[in-house]
């Protein structure tokens, strides 16, 4: 690529030096190592290869001996995994406000994702590993385990409260729909946690249901009402999305634009609605009063009922759209969007072709993940093996868009849509411009990588109209597998995503690229363009914000005049405006994780989620 400007050659140049260094001091990925190579932690502590657990410190906090007994998986991946944790929450999160402060709406809900799966996470290894219920074997080790389960949770609990849920149900469809995703994933860990460690000791044949319901029960189902209810209202808001007026169906990513049909809404639409048919308990809570329902208009909103058709019925058609859309590119990698030629808007105004026919070519890691969920769900609940194939599929092609295939070549260093030298990347990362969007992203593909890569179920169940599929032992071994093949790349991205962390356990964004490291003579020297920083194909709009035009504003929205008005087909101008202004870019610190944002909630959140996969997918299984 040309450069421009000495500050841009500079920048350049360091960014270079900084991954080369990152790229060398990773640690090698032998499954079948068993050499004392070592990685340290701010706390003086060492992960060993060989199973070990050394210590320097007498007085270790409690999460720690909880992880120090679960230390015989390559990397320690549950050790590093609590310690990501504990560190994203008492660096991040502030129980007062129930919030994490630096968090937007949308990220904040994210957030609480990552921590109730990070919590079931916990519960199945120490399920799996004392095979007994903490409620009846009252050992020092169950109750540290307990007490970190209760600790967390509580902070789940508070965020409740302490969510904007107001305004959020005044924003795009696709923040709703994290709203949703991420209180059915608390939903879930509950009855998980309950039904692993709470099972009922006068009765052990008792179903997992009655023990969801027994007074002995973990004290936390007495949220579980709450917490669908949410999601449940935050359901109903976003299914106002799905248009059929433009391109035959498809979800509308934001009222307040103009009609933009984009990846994400749409796959969290799927995910969202497959979620609430298959973990949905119900709801009865009428609130909000306010709401007018002329049927019994004096009694609120009425009852929602468990596994309702409807959610399957809409995450099958939302699929079936999105995978005829056209909206995957040549690399078999989702683009962003698509707007519609010659709209206009406005009640009088013309809807132009009524086609998704304006693609915007920008890729993002997460656009990649979610529908990831959705597939393993629309498999458990129809059967289909096709959707299993298809999120096999997407998942090789991210990986090969990793340049995966290129490490230890000269061509390791190319950009190939998604990263190079096998590690993910937002294109963003490299040039220190992601805003919270951008920081959020890896994170939620590798959670959604972990769901899709969840054991397929040996039963199936069958009551009134709903019906769960159960998996054979040849698709079992089939799924499991393919997951198990994806085991070197999880850990070539975990190693790159630790080694970003600085002296207080924080993840930067930027993965290979190691903290504080200053370039010397022992790095690789390569030439500045051997480093191929990404170019953007389409609108990054999720880092530089909404742009300004007749394209993506609302017919009636002034502020888009005050710039310069862009014809539809004069995109490929306005991207190469925006990729030419990023050579002002400039590595401001020796630590490229420092530029930009730094280390913030959402990069931490990035950390927790690839080691979760890791540990779920591959080392909770050795």
């Amino acid at each position: 690529m040309a450069v421009k400007s000495w500050s841009h050659k500079l920048a350049l140049v360091m960014s270079a030096l900084l991954f080369v260094a990152g790229i060398f001091l990773l640690p090698r990925f032998d499954l079948s190592s068993t050499g004392y190579s070592s990685i340290h932690t701010s706390r003086d502590q060492e992960f060993l290869y060989d199973g070990s657990f050394e210590s320097h410190d007498s007085d270790v906090p409690a999460t720690e001996r909880l992880a120090a007994a679960e230390l015989s998986k390559p990397f320690h991946t549950f050790t590093a995994l609590l310690q990501t944790l504990d560190t994203m929450q008492s660096h991040f999160y502030t129980i007062w406000q129930g919030q994490w402060p630096t968090a937007i709406d949308w990220t904040a809900a994210v957030m609480g994702t990552q921590v109730s799966a990070t919590l079931a996470a916990m519960t199945v290894a120490w399920h799996y590993r004392t095979g007994k219920s903490s409620r009846h074997d009252c050992t020092r080790e169950n109750q540290e385990h307990e007490n970190t389960i209760n600790k967390y949770f509580t902070q789940i609990t508070s965020f409740y409260f302490g969510e904007n849920a107001f305004s959020l149900r005044t924003q795009a469809y696709d923040d709703m729909l994290w709203v949703v995703l991420g209180w059915l994933e608390s939903v879930k860990f509950i009855n998980l946690h309950s039904d692993s460690h709470y099972a009922p000791s006068n009765n052990l044949d008792d179903s997992a249901e009655t023990s969801r319901n027994n007074s002995t029960g973990w004290y936390a189902q007495q949220f579980i009402p709450q917490f669908a209810h949410r999601a449940r209202l935050f359901y109903d808001l976003a299914v106002k999305g799905w248009d059929t007026s433009l391109c035959g169906g498809g979800m509308v990513w934001n009222p307040y634009l103009a009609p933009y049909k984009n990846a994400i809404t749409n796959q969290l639409f799927i995910s969202a609605s497959i979620s609430m048919y298959l973990y949905f308990p119900g709801d009865d809570n009428p609130s909000p009063f306010s709401f007018k329902n002329p049927v019994r208009p004096s009694t609120g909103l009425p009852p929602a009922k468990a596994h309702d058709q409807r959610y399957l019925e809409n995450a099958v058609k939302a699929y079936q759209w999105l995978r005829t859309s056209g909206m995957t590119n040549r690399n078999g990698l989702y683009v962003d969007g698509f707007h519609i030629r010659g709209w206009k808007g406005g009640r009088n105004g013309s809807t132009g072709t009524g086609k998704c026919d304006i693609r915007n070519e920008q890729v993002y890691t997460y656009n990649q993940g979610v529908v990831l969920s959705g597939l393993r769900g629309l498999w458990q609940a129809t059967g289909s093996k096709n959707y299993l194939d298809d999120g096999h599929q997407l998942i090789r092609n991210v990986i090969a868009a990793t340049g995966w295939n290129a490490r230890g070549t000269g061509w390791r260093w190319q950009w190939y849509g998604l990263g190079r030298n096998g590690i993910m990347e937002e294109a963003c990362d490299s040039w220190g411009t992601c805003s919270q969007n951008g920081h959020t992203f890896k994170g939620i593909f590798f959670h959604h990588l972990t769901i899709f890569c969840s054991m397929l179920p040996s039963t199936g169940s069958s009551e009134n109209d709903f019906k769960t599929f159960a998996a054979d032992d040849r698709l079992s071994a089939w799924h499991e597998k393919n997951c198990e093949d994806y085991g070197p790349w999880l850990r070539h991205n975990a190693h790159a995503a630790y080694i970003t962390r600085d002296d207080e356990g924080e993840y930067g964004t930027w993965w290979g690229v190691p903290a504080r490291n200053t370039p010397s003579d022992d790095f690789e020297r390569i030439d500045e363009k051997a480093l191929e920083l990404p170019l953007y194909e389409g609108t990054d709009y999720r880092n530089d914000g909404v742009p300004l035009d007749s394209i993506w504003r609302l017919h009636d929205d002034q502020r888009w005049h005050l710039s310069k008005n862009i014809d539809d087909e004069d995109m490929t101008a306005f991207t190469k405006k925006q990729s030419d202004n990023r050579e002002s870019s400039d590595v401001k610190s020796w630590d490229a994780n420092d530029r930009g944002r730094g280390r913030t909630v959402e990069t931490q959140s990035g950390g927790l989620a690839v080691l979760r996969a890791l540990y779920n997918i591959i080392d909770s299984k050795r």
